[in-house]
């Protein structure tokens, strides 16, 4: 039986129907005709099935219920399905309650990747109910936006905050196109362009300029992204706050231009140092809160923002991240974070402020208990709220009375630099949340993820945002179950045991500076480097009877089984290579040029094979990556800048003193062959002459020689695959038959 309302939602719901345009959205001078049962929000709710599933737009009924909690309901009718919920963000986190519960249906991240519903929806079941356990869900982190985003276009956004809101994300950090707002505040106070752009950093450095670390690498910043990216939030941040999210804005926390003193000689400003392992005259500078130039920048910053994108009165802004304060007196720090606020205040009554915990974390030694106390209660209670950045790591909370009674949220950060590692601990997670959410204090008002890659892991994102809907404490392995039915088959009992397995075995570990060694700088014995540790706590002979399992032929072949199967399959031959590794050191050891010969080759030969296997997944292709940034340029020179820029951040970074060498560490096809195996070449090479002249191996001077190859590499104009080649499953059944024997 179909009430009247309802029947008047499916009437608007068919006509718009027939305004959809050949590209799935609609058309830019179209509008859908509403009637009075229709809101705003279920009218969002509606465009979002448009957009993600145009041939069952006429399946789902939205309704709008009113409550002071974010809630949603799910019930069956003949031939449709009404979800209910106080606002669009429930609604969202319903309908994919159902596609992933009811349809077995997985909605990524990734605008490239396929939605496979079935063609005719389930309309019995049991009714839902569904009531947030927390207020704030908070996603992003500054260094997303130079590991993953810096070459995003709107569509790339606009299936991302699709993704956001079915996964209840109503706190988004929206950092895109600050730099316009800049331009124009240090234009005011007298800077010319050639300062400006000079003192911004290249695009896929601009997280750590916002964050006051580096001034001016990879500078000059061009105009024309300047521009594109203000254009860019203006879509962001309407689409998000559409989905009832509030989208965290930038704030002035203190970093200047070394420049302004050229025009106020009488500021005070002190530089923060070097950082990273960068030369002197990329570190940042910081003007003392206490000059009355601060508020001034403050209020020109919020003023030129809002009139720009608007507010949502919540502003995002982290001093001394990483870098040494003027001071260290509590009374100072206490100074400091009250003069931000107190600035903020003044240019918009109803601030907030959000900051990150991370360095509490990382600098636990200089910030002690009594410092953070300080720099905490300087505010008025409740108007900082910390984000506790990597919970599954240190729990900040715990060790600072939960934060002295400021908001907070528990936090999930799980990669770094987006490294390709398969890594995550499904189980401490669901431990350390739950705790967190019955003991963490009435002042814990949310949960949130502070990723710094995307295409990694992607299980342990889409866990953390759905504890937050989740009843109280959830079955690590009941939801693995439901997990695998999404990923692979809904009734093939290989892939559930599969995920049976990586939940109790694999996903055991958090991810702290990890990566293959096949990614690691090359070296006898050890990492060669502090920022990729090949560590794994499960054998690896476990890991390929899971990748044996997936590869079960009545598995289905859609877009996230084919990926789960060249991941797994990307980590076990990148595990085995330390075991070939160690043994060309061994017969280094032995002097046996033979034995170095041989397993020369064979590692040569598994970045080929690794490199092919990459291949068949866009999200692991190099080629796409620097392709997206050439898109952007404007003219030749400009994609060859954006070009350089890509290549320097997932290999080099940046820095005099290689300290941040693989940082990002990504197992990509084209990086495979193009860049870690040539390094590899060079150190093999130097390892068998030295042998061979019956001298040892000089490490230092391999270094150099590494690093000139590096130097001139991230310079080159080569061409990689930008698309996907080969078949995943077809790979993956010959090495699986080549390595079985041979992995123990």
């Amino acid at each position: 039986m179909i009430n009247k309302s309802a029947k008047s939602l499916i009437c608007s719901t068919i006509l718009a129907v027939s305004i959809i345009s050949t590209s799935g959205v609609f058309a830019a001078s179209e509008e859908v005709k509403t009637t009075e049962t229709t809101t705003p929000a279920t009218r969002s709710a509606h465009d979002l099935v448009v957009r993600i599933l145009p041939e069952h737009v006429h399946d789902f009924v939205f309704e709008e219920l009113k409550s002071n909690k974010d809630i949603f309901e799910i019930e069956p009718g003949n031939h449709h399905v009404t979800i209910r919920g106080n606002n669009a963000n429930s609604m969202a986190v319903g309908l994919n309650y159902y596609l992933k519960y009811n349809c077995h249906t997985f909605v990524s991240w990734s605008k490239g990747d396929r939605i496979n519903a079935p063609a005719q929806l389930p309309f019995q079941f049991e009714k839902i109910r569904k009531e947030a356990r927390v207020k704030n869900r908070f996603f992003l982190n500054y260094c997303t936006y130079g590991y993953t985003m810096p070459w995003w276009t709107w569509k790339d956004w606009e299936r991302l905050i699709d993704w956001m809101s079915l996964n209840g994300i109503n706190m988004p950090l929206a950092i895109t196109g600050q730099e316009a707002v800049w331009y124009k505040v240090w234009k005011k106070l007298g800077l010319t362009d050639d300062q400006i752009q000079s003192y911004f950093t290249g695009p896929a450095y601009l997280p750590w300029h916002r964050m006051a670390n580096i001034d001016g690498w990879h500078g000059p910043l061009p105009m024309s992204w300047i521009n594109g990216q203000a254009s860019l939030q203006k879509k962001i941040l309407a689409r998000e706050r559409e989905m009832n999210m509030t989208p965290v804005l930038p704030a002035f926390a203190g970093h200047v231009p070394l420049a302004l003193k050229d025009k106020y000689p009488q500021i005070k400003i002190t530089s923060l140092g070097s950082w990273g392992g960068f030369n002197s005259k990329f570190s940042s500078y910081f003007l003392d809160p206490f000059d009355p130039l601060f508020k001034e920048i403050q209020h020109a910053y919020i003023e030129e923002q809002t009139k720009e994108f608007g507010t949502d009165h919540i502003y995002g802004a982290d001093p001394f991240n990483e870098v040494t304060p003027p001071s260290w007196e509590p009374k100072y720090l206490a100074d400091v974070s009250r003069n931000i606020f107190e600035s903020m205040v003044e240019a918009d009554p109803r601030a907030s402020w959000f900051q990150m915990s991370w360095l509490f974390y990382v600098d636990r030694k200089n910030w002690t208990d009594e410092r953070i106390k300080a720099y905490l209660e300087a505010v008025p209670t409740g108007k900082l709220t910390m984000l506790d950045y990597v919970c599954e790591e240190q729990e900040v909370w715990k060790f600072t009375n939960s934060f002295y009674q400021q908001p907070y949220l528990w936090c999930y950060l799980g990669n770094f630099g987006g490294n390709t590692m398969l890594t995550g601990n499904l189980k401490e997670v669901e431990k350390r949340m739950e705790n967190a959410m019955n003991n963490g204090g009435a002042n814990l008002t949310g949960i949130g993820s502070t990723l710094e890659g995307f295409d990694v892991n992607a299980v342990m994102y889409d866990y953390v945002f759905e504890k937050a809907w989740s009843d109280g404490p959830v079955s690590v392995n009941k939801w693995a179950d439901h997990w695998a039915a999404m990923r692979g088959s809904a009734i093939n009992p290989q892939v559930r045991t599969a995920w049976q397995q990586l939940a109790d075995s694999v996903y055991i570990s958090n991810a702290g500076s990890l990566g293959t060694l096949t990614n690691a700088f090359p070296c006898l014995t050890g990492s060669g480097n502090w920022t990729t540790k090949s560590v794994i706590k499960y054998k690896n002979a476990e890991l390929l009877n899971i990748w044996q399992k997936l590869l079960d032929k009545n598995a289905a072949g859609n877009d996230f089984y084919a990926y789960d199967i060249t991941n797994i399959g990307r980590q076990v031959l990148g595990n085995y290579f330390t075991v070939i590794r160690d043994q060309f050191n061994k017969s280094y050891e032995q002097k046996d040029i033979k034995g170095l010969k041989q397993h020369e080759q064979e590692m040569m030969t598994l970045f080929d094979e690794l490199d092919a296997l990459l291949a068949t997944q866009s999200s692991f292709l190099f080629g796409k990556w620097v392709n997206d940034a050439m898109q952007l340029g404007a003219t030749l020179p400009e994609k060859k800048y954006y070009e350089r820029d890509a290549r320097t951040i997932v290999t080099v970074w940046g820095g005099e003193t290689h300290d941040l060498n693989d940082y990002a560490s990504k197992s990509w096809s084209g990086l495979m062959k193009g860049y870690y195996k040539q390094r590899w070449k060079i150190f093999c090479k130097d390892v068998i002459g030295a042998v061979a002249h019956n001298q040892a191996f000089e490490p230092k001077l391999n270094i150099e020689k590494i690093h000139a190859f590096e130097n001139e590499w991230v310079k080159k104009e080569e061409k990689y695959q930008t698309k996907p080649v080969g078949d995943g499953y077809t790979i993956s059944k010959r090495l699986i038959n080549k390595y079985a024997a041979k992995i123990k």
